[in-house]
């Protein structure tokens, strides 16, 4: 019958203050020194090696005791075979301590049929031996029960002691070491740690881990199965299911509890007026059982009697090695290779498993590398060379030297198969078949599609022929600019959290660096080169909504985060490109030479001016409106008393004035239909419809459209107006430029004098809207107008020819404007003629004429 926790509780505390008074339930006083062989056939081991013993092994045994002891000890050692079966007389074997005889030992032959030896150690009195044997004889079930917990208590703190030594090694300001080695120490011992132990800042969680809260045990079978007597069954008692049993009564450690609930059973029933038991867990080591006792001899009355276990009496229970990761490969090239196996805490808590080595499994001379459990690395540690001594006369394995090999050897395969093999105890066995990586990868590349991102983490897959001799990978900057980033790595596990074969997960921090070309080098076991894997490094921060398009279309736009980086856009296998109007980090205007009609859904692709391809998705809607412009007029208006300014170029259109223009569909007009006129700017903006009687139907096709422009837009408004189609779901056709909105200002009246006089003068309004005059067409001489000029007149030069007067305006000063002149300037009157001055001869002024006729003096 299973005893309840609490029971057990309640039992341990019941017991007489001079055994568990206070603190005493601890196990931590050291009790005599015990030494042990056995020898099985012509073999011996160290009792430390022995986790079992058969009928006809012999056991030395010696009092290990110091050569001032004082107190004459007695050592009895017992042999049992069943709970309702006693003993005989011979089974029990007296060791007179303090004898000469007893100097080099006794030894003490197992006899057939036993299944359970006890050593016990008392205090010489005149009936110690018989009264005791007396007692065995009388309860064998009490002593085997008690046999069976001692051992199993030895097993369980020897993984606690492991525990709790190697992680007092751990540096107390490392977090990851701390975390990494507890939770190999767990796997490998069966043990589970406090968690609420990490939540604790990181120089507190070794002192909680080791101090605090011992590990819970986790019962894996087979610590249980050495322990059990063969006659009694399982232990029922111990430790109550020990993978949830919490520390017992006073004691520290829930192993032991079971020790402390069979010792109850001896020391109630068998506790006399001249003995005590007392229960003693012993940690081999070698030849030596030490012991650890809870409660402190006695040699009055009642003298303490220490009851030591001894291994059980059965066949050998092999330890269940197994991968802790079964698709896990080893590097057989690494200096330090660790095989990670769990499944038997007591390899690595005990002396048990002894002269392990890896056979490999390859053709050729076969090759044995020596093996070393290391709870605190979480398995076995392959060394290249063996320094232990050689087996003596046990039988060797097939295939197996006594002497490992040191040389690896050579072979063109990348992995091949190794098989642990070595003894447990007397018996060797056979462990687990593992695969091991003995070249170097080759040919790595990175897998996927995934790009490499700067300014966050980023995780990539790399693949090779052969990816567990990784040393180490760095990321480097192939201008060398920048300092190596160490790359961690891991193999891959895919969804069903198996590793993936050849494939290394990678963990790349790039929050400092630039965007450009670096390589992943790649440093493996027993290679003094790296190897260099290329990749680019992008700008992060892209994100893709979808790309907008209308059937037909040779437009799109694009909208997103980070668009600054696009190149182009491929669509339904037409190229489109940013217009490089009205684009910015969230939008992108494209265009492309011809219309596409993709597929609502579909798939685009983005290609960024980094080199990368991204895709996105399509946002397909049915064709945009279109007009057609037939024809369109402008005309000014009529101001009474004003004289008009005639625009300069055909398209340009009077702010003042009409605006009629005819336009025409492919298809039925749709009467819902509306037409909307706004400057390039979107500025201002007016919409024109068949409901508001501006759209005039000519016929299913065609459609006059009538506008006022100052009416619609008001005296602010200019520059170069536009038209589009709308459908009545808003959807917008093109825009269909119609000309540029020119503003003229009033001029009621013009002041010339005479067409030599070097101005005229004009009377008006709005003349800032003008930027100069000219007398001639090229405006040779401009008279040009002040920013914001608001008097009512103004000088401007004489029109060359009289009658025009050129003007540019500002809403358009590239075409020449004109002003015609109601009444030409008349042209001057020619100078009155002016008679001839006689001319007064002279000799020297006048050359000579003929002579006068001469008068007759008659």
């Amino acid at each position: 019958m299973k005893l309840p926790k609490v029971a057990a509780c309640l039992l341990a505390a019941s017991l007489t203050p001079a055994l568990f008074a206070g603190d005493n339930a601890r196990f931590d006083l050291v009790g005599p020194k015990i030494d042990v062989r056995i020898t099985r056939g012509t073999s011996t081991l160290p009792i430390a090696q022995v986790p079992n013993l058969q009928p006809g092994d012999k056991i030395w045994i010696k009092a290990d005791l110091p050569p001032t002891q004082s107190n004459h000890l007695v050592l009895i050692v017992a042999f049992l075979r069943g709970t309702t079966n006693e003993p005989p007389d011979n089974w029990f074997t007296e060791i007179d301590t303090w004898e000469k005889k007893t100097t080099e030992g006794t030894t003490i032959m197992v006899p057939n049929e036993a299944e359970e030896a006890l050593i016990f150690v008392a205090p010489e009195t005149g009936g110690d031996f018989k009264t005791l044997r007396s007692a065995v004889k009388g309860k064998p079930g009490l002593f085997i029960r008690a046999d069976a917990d001692l051992n199993e208590a030895s097993f369980e703190q020897q993984r606690i002691e492991r525990y709790l030594a190697a992680m007092k090694t751990v540096p107390q300001d490392d977090p990851k070491a701390i975390e990494e080695h507890s939770a190999k120490l767990a796997a490998t011992l069966a043990l589970k740690p406090n968690a609420d132990c990490f939540k604790q800042p990181v120089e507190q969680q070794v002192i909680c881990l080791t101090q605090s809260s011992a590990p819970v045990l986790l019962d894996d079978g087979h610590g249980q199965s050495i322990a059990e007597a063969l006659s009694s069954g399982p232990s029922s008692d111990f430790i109550n299911a020990a993978s949830y049993t919490q520390p017992a009564g006073g004691g520290l450690y829930s192993a032991y509890v079971g020790a402390l609930v069979d010792l109850v059973h001896l020391a109630t029933l068998l506790r006399t007026a001249q003995y005590q038991y007392i229960p003693a867990i012993s940690f081999p080591e070698e030849a030596s059982l030490n012991l650890k006792l809870n409660t402190p001899p006695s040699f009055h009355n009642p003298k303490s009697v220490i009851v030591i276990g001894l291994p059980a009496i059965q066949k050998a229970k092999l330890p269940p090695l197994r991968p802790h990761d079964p698709d896990e490969v080893a590097c057989l090239l690494q200096p330090k290779m660790t095989l990670l196996l769990e499944g038997a805490p007591l390899v690595f808590s005990s002396s048990f498993a002894h002269h392990l080595v890896l056979h490999l499994n390859r053709t050729g001379a076969a090759t044995d590398l020596p093996l070393t459990p290391d709870a605190f690395e979480g398995g076995l540690v392959v060394a290249k060379e063996d320094k232990r001594e050689p087996l003596v006369d046990l039988k060797p394995q097939e295939g197996a030297s006594a002497k490992a090999a040191v040389k690896i050897g050579s072979s063109t395969d990348i992995t091949i198969t190794a098989t642990v093999r070595g003894y447990w105890g007397f018996d060797a066995f056979e462990g687990p078949t593992l695969t091991l990586q003995q070249v170097d990868g080759k040919d790595w590349k990175i897998v996927g599609d995934t790009p490499l991102l700067v300014g966050q983490d980023n995780h990539l897959t790399l693949k090779a022929d052969g990816a567990s001799c990784v040393q180490h990978i760095a990321l480097a900057d192939t201008k060398g600019n920048d300092k190596d980033i160490d790359v961690g790595f891991k193999p891959d596990v895919d969804k069903d959290k198996k590793d993936v074969k050849d494939t290394l997960a990678l963990d790349i921090v790039l929050q400092k660096v630039q965007p450009g070309g670096y390589a992943l080098a790649i440093k493996q076991y027993g290679d003094a080169n790296q190897t260099k894997v290329p990749l680019t490094a992008y700008s992060s921060g892209i994100h893709l909504d979808n790309v907008k398009i209308h059937a037909g279309d040779n437009t799109a736009v694009l909208t997103g985060e980070g668009l600054k980086d696009v190149a182009s856009v491929q669509i339904d296998k037409q190229t489109f490109t940013p217009t490089g109007e009205g684009n910015d980090d969230k939008i992108v205007h494209l265009h492309a030479e011809g219309g596409v009609s993709p597929d609502d859904g579909a798939d685009a692709t983005v290609k960024l001016k980094d080199g990368r391809t991204m895709t996105v998705n399509i946002a397909a809607a049915a064709a945009r409106p279109g007009l057609k412009l037939l024809s369109f007029k402008a005309t000014p208006a009529q101001q009474a008393g004003a004289i008009p300014v005639t625009l300069g170029a055909k398209d340009d259109i009077p702010l003042d004035g009409k605006l009629t223009f005819v336009v025409q569909t492919k298809d039925v007009f749709p009467r819902t239909q509306t037409v909307e006129v706004a400057t390039a700017d979107s500025s201002v903006h007016t919409t024109l419809s068949l409901a508001s009687n501006n759209l005039v139907l000519q016929d299913d096709h065609t459609a006059v459209a009538t506008l006022d422009p100052l009416k619609a837009f008001g005296q602010s408004a200019f520059g170069k107006l536009q038209m589009r189609p709308v459908a009545v779901d808003g959807t917008p056709g093109d825009w269909t430029p119609l000309g540029t909105l020119v503003r003229t200002p009033q001029i009621t009246a013009i002041h010339c004098t005479t067409a030599d006089a070097p101005t005229c003068t004009l009377d008006g309004s709005n003349f800032f809207l003008v930027q100069s005059f000219g007398a001639t067409k090229d405006l040779a001489k401009p008279s040009d107008v002040p920013t914001g000029f608001a008097e009512d007149n103004f000088a401007v030069p004489t029109p060359a020819d009289g009658a025009t007067l050129y003007l540019k305006l500002r809403d358009d000063p590239n075409a020449v404007a004109t002003l015609t002149l109601p009444t030409p300037i008349p042209k001057p009157a020619p100078p009155p003629a002016t008679p001839p001055t006689p001319a007064v001869a002279t000799p020297q002024s006048h050359p000579p004429g003929p002579a006068p006729p001469q008068r007759d003096s008659k």
